[in-house]
C-alpha cells in the first residue's frame, strides 16, 4: 500500500511545528513569518500527512478540531493553487462536488433572507422563524452527502491510503454539523426563542459547513482523484444510488448491474453457490440470502479480526450500509467519539466477560432496539460480533393476547 506522496519531509516538519504552535496559543503572526516557505508550498498531501502525524503522536480528533479552521485559513491560498484534474461529469466524485455547490447556493439564499430581515425595524424574529424553519429543515437532506462519505468513500480511502486517520476528524466534524443543525431547528420551532440564540448557533453552523466544503474540495477530493482507480470510482458510483443524492438531479446510472457483496473478496471467503448443509437442515445459498434479507431487522456480522464481513439488505434499513464496508475495520465504521465504546464491547466479548450489549434510541417516530451478541464456537473460541437492530415501536405497544387472524 503506497504512502501518500509528500515532496518534502522538511516541509512536513515545519508545517507540524507551525500547527502545534498555533494549537498551543503562540503568536500566529510570528509563526506565519517563520514558516512562510512551508506554508506557501503546502499541498493536499502535506495536509493529510500533517494531520495523520498529529493523530499518531496522540493528539485527539477533538483537540485537532479546535484549531483546524484557523490553521486551514492560513493554508487556504496555497491549497487553492494546487493543480489537479477535476472529475468527469457523471462520476461519483463529480456528484459529491456538485452537491457541495448546491449546498453553498442554498446557504447563500438563506443569507439573503437574513439580510432582508435585518433591514426591517423592530422585533421581527417571529417572522424569521416562520421563514427560515422550512429552509433549515431542507438542509437536513444534505445528510445523504455525509452518509455517502462515511459509508462509501471513506472505506475505499482506508484501503488505499496509509495516512487515512484524518478521516476520523472529518467524521467527527460531520457529527458536529448534524448536532448544530438540529439545535438550530429546535430554536426556530420554539416560539420563545430569541434572536441572539439563533444568531449564535447559525453563525457556528455556517462556519462548520463552509469549512467542511473547503476540506473536501481542497484536500480530500484532489488526493482521492489522484490515488483512487477507475474501477473503485465506478463501484462507489454504483453504491451511491442506494443512498440517493442531495440537492441535485439523480445522475444517469451508466452501469445497471448491481454490485454484489463479496465480489471483490478472496475466493476463499466467498460463499459457494451450492447447498449449505447444517445439522438442522439444508438450505441453498439463494434461500439463505432471501431469508436474511426478509428478516425485519438489520444484521451486520463482524469477524474475530474486527472486520465487517456481512450485512443483510433488509427492506427498510435504519442505518446505512454499502458494499464498501466489507473488509473494513469495525472501529472505522463509527465516529471517533464512540470508538471507545465499540472497543470496550469487543474486548469484553472476546474475553468472555460479556455476551450481549443492548442500546435503544428514538429515531423520528421509530423506537429502535440495537443489540450486539458475542459469537463463540463450540470450543469457546471468539469468532466475532453480530449486530441486530429492530424497530420495536409496535412491539412496545402490544398488550393482552392475539390468537386469531384479522386480515379482513
Amino acid at each position: 500500500m503506497p504512502k501518500l506522496r509528500s515532496n518534502s519531509q522538511k516541509r512536513i516538519e515545519d508545517l507540524l511545528a507551525f500547527s502545534l504552535g498555533m494549537m498551543n496559543g503562540e503568536s500566529g503572526k510570528e509563526l506565519i513569518k517563520k514558516y512562510r516557505d512551508a506554508i506557501d508550498a503546502i499541498t493536499p498531501y502535506d495536509m493529510l500527512e500533517l494531520a495523520d502525524h498529529q493523530i499518531r503522536m496522540g493528539v485527539s480528533p477533538q483537540t485537532i478540531k479546535q484549531d483546524i479552521e484557523k490553521i486551514l485559513n492560513v493554508f487556504y491560498s496555497s491549497l487553492k493553487k494546487y493543480p489537479w484534474q477535476k472529475p468527469a461529469e457523471g462520476s461519483f466524485l463529480y456528484s459529491l462536488m456538485l452537491e457541495n455547490q448546491a449546498l453553498v447556493f442554498k446557504l447563500n439564499q438563506i443569507k439573503k433572507v437574513l439580510k432582508s430581515f435585518k433591514r426591517q425595524q423592530g422585533d421581527v424574529f417571529d417572522k424569521v422563524q416562520a421563514t427560515l424553519l422550512p429552509l433549515f429543515r431542507e438542509l437536513t437532506d444534505f445528510e445523504l452527502h455525509y452518509t455517502k462519505k462515511e459509508n462509501i468513500l471513506f472505506p475505499y480511502l482506508e484501503k488505499i491510503w496509509t495516512n487515512y486517520r484524518p478521516l476520523t476528524v472529518m467524521w467527527s466534524l460531520h457529527d458536529d454539523i448534524r448536532k448544530k443543525l438540529k439545535t438550530i431547528i429546535t430554536i426556530l420551532e420554539d416560539r420563545s426563542s430569541q434572536w441572539s440564540d439563533f444568531n449564535t448557533e447559525m453563525s457556528r453552523y455556517f462556519f462548520l459547513v463552509i469549512g467542511m466544503v473547503q476540506k473536501e474540495d481542497l484536500i480530500i477530493y484532489p488526493v482521492a482523484a489522484e490515488t483512487v482507480g477507475d474501477k473503485d470510482w465506478q463501484e462507489m458510483f454504483e453504491q451511491s444510488f442506494e443512498y440517493g443524492f442531495s440537492f441535485i438531479e439523480t445522475p444517469e446510472k451508466v452501469n445497471n448491474e448491481r454490485l454484489e457483496i463479496g465480489e471483490n473478496l478472496p475466493s476463499s471467503v466467498v460463499p459457494r453457490a451450492d447447498a449449505l448443509r447444517f445439522e438442522t437442515g439444508n438450505i441453498s445459498f439463494d434461500q439463505a440470502l432471501l431469508a436474511f434479507n426478509h428478516l425485519p431487522v438489520d444484521i451486520t456480522f463482524v469477524d474475530e479480526n474486527n472486520k465487517v464481513c456481512f450485512f443483510n439488505r433488509a427492506k427498510d434499513r435504519f442505518f446505512p450500509r454499502s458494499a464498501a464496508i466489507i473488509g473494513r475495520d469495525v472501529k472505522n465504521c463509527h465516529p471517533p467519539e464512540s470508538v471507545h465504546i465499540v472497543e470496550k464491547i469487543i474486548d469484553e466479548f472476546r474475553s468472555g466477560k460479556k455476551d450481549q450489549a443492548d442500546f435503544w434510541i428514538q429515531m423520528q417516530d421509530k423506537f429502535i432496539l440495537i443489540r450486539y451478541y458475542a459469537i463463540h464456537n463450540d470450543a469457546g473460541e471468539y469468532r466475532g460480533v453480530l449486530e441486530v437492530s429492530e424497530d420495536v415501536t409496535d412491539i412496545r405497544a402490544l398488550d393482552g393476547e392475539k390468537r386469531l387472524l384479522d386480515w379482513e
